[in-house]
């Protein structure tokens, strides 16, 4: 079974879009924790189904909110590094 990370940078641009949504809909809010849920479930199943962005990272775009998740595969397990919101600072994540 392949092993899935989240970079403390991932993590925290997660904290900071949950807090955004629950500062103005707590069910908007949990919709969106929910949604994270599943795309960190669904990268861990079968990583390598989903399309690259580049030659090292993978993307899984969120359906109901405008973020994508970034991960890449390192020697031992797959590795999330950004939770990006899709119309911000494009590549921001690319030097991680």
């Amino acid at each position: 079974m392949v092993e899935l990370l989240i970079s403390s940078a991932a993590e925290l641009e997660y904290a900071e879009a949950l807090n955004w949504y629950a500062n103005r809909d707590i069910y908007t809010a949990e919709g969106f924790d929910a949604e994270f849920d599943l795309a960190i479930q669904t990268i861990f199943e079968d990583p390598d189904r989903f399309p690259r962005c580049d030659e090292s990272h993978h993307f899984y775009l969120m359906r109901r909110f405008p973020y994508q998740l970034i991960f890449r595969k390192t020697t031992d397990h797959w590795v999330v590094i950004a939770v990006a919101h899709t119309s911000r600072k494009p590549r921001f994540w690319a030097d991680r």
